[in-house]
């Protein structure tokens, strides 16, 4: 992957579970928040898996210029629109839910509070007629030792800060109407996904090859490759119930962010330089069941270090959105 084109291309490759559990849902799909960091890939993986079978809808505001002529091209049917105008959107029997607030909302609570509880309800409420998965995140859980494999689906959760505690009121306010008018509904708890673009080992690339100190407060995380997220989030709509089936979505390995960097140093010709000590408690999920219905990433930590490594040395695109992994106050 060493093209804008060729990282779209393996992104939007669909496997044949992915076009085969599609092909078991009735209706059209629509993307709610299509012009996201994730929506674009997405939308693109859902029109190669139903093969012109039924229609993609994108819904965003999409201020990147040219996006939304990009999807339309590529055979979405692309609707310009504020999500918050949940009556103007059109009916689709799959919904797929991607809005959310989370980097600048310090300061800006209320925002996140609008954008991840209030907002969600409202498309709850609106599509309760139809199949619904919507994307919440694994900062719903407490810090968990390092020891202890990563909260499950049945860990209680303790959201630290506004932000995960916004998205928690988000499972909350569709499980609410999940369970009183029936939508079967998906809740995909989701840490951390990892393209070329963006993503943890992004993070870290970037600071070993400018020589910058790598916090090592928060020593340890999981993440997964960008295109296995996209499937599993789409697959979920199978899975979607009343009341919310609830999915840990992530890689299956405890990543030490030490060896991570270390790894990245030595592919960029740079060591890296290291602050703090690891602490024994981390934001971690065991996503077990995921791998159990869906099974494995494609794509492992260490290719994925490769893939970034190559991918920074070069200058390719970047998205500039740091995930702040390393905060442990819970303030994005």
């Amino acid at each position: 992957m060493r093209t804008l084109e060729e990282l779209e291309e393996r992104l939007a490759r669909p496997s044949e579970a992915l076009v085969h559990d599609l092909a078991e849902l009735d209706g059209d799909i629509m993307i709610l928040g299509a012009g996201g960091k994730l929506g674009p890939s997405l939308v693109r993986l859902a029109l190669n898996a139903v093969r012109g079978s039924r229609r993609v809808i994108a819904v965003s505001r999409f201020s990147e210029p040219g996006l939304a002529e990009a999807l339309e091209g590529d055979g979405a049917a692309v609707v310009a629109a504020d999500v918050a105008d949940v009556e103007s959107l059109p009916d689709a029997e799959n919904v797929v839910f991607l809005v959310g607030a989370k980097f600048g909302t310090s300061g800006r609570e209320s925002t996140a509070w609008f954008t991840n509880t209030y907002l969600p309800g409202r498309v709850a409420e609106r599509f309760r007629g139809s199949r619904i998965a919507a994307l919440s995140t694994g900062n719903v859980y407490p810090l968990v030792p390092v020891t202890s494999g990563g909260a499950t689906e049945d860990t209680l959760v303790g959201p630290v800060g506004d932000y995960a505690m916004s998205c928690l009121g988000r499972e909350r306010v569709m499980t609410h109407f999940s369970e009183t008018h029936g939508t079967p509904l998906a809740l995909i708890r989701l840490n951390y996904a990892v393209e070329l673009r963006y993503g943890v080992l992004v993070d870290l690339a970037q600071k070993v090859l400018a020589g910058e100190p790598v916090d090592l407060s928060t020593g340890h995380v999981n993440v997964v490759w960008q295109g296995y997220a996209n499937e599993v989030t789409l697959r979920s709509l199978r899975h979607a119930a009343a009341p919310p089936y609830v999915l840990n979505l992530t890689g299956p390995e405890l990543l030490s962010v030490r060896q991570a960097a270390t790894d990245l140093g030595r592919a960029l010709g740079k060591e890296p330089v290291f602050t703090g000590e690891e602490a024994a408690t981390a934001l971690l999920s065991n996503a077990g069941r995921c791998h159990r219905t869906f099974g494995y990433p494609s794509m492992t930590p260490a290719e994925l270090i490769e893939h970034v490594a190559a991918w920074v040395s070069a200058g390719g695109r970047l998205l500039g959105k740091p995930t702040k992994f390393e905060r442990r106050d819970g303030r994005f």
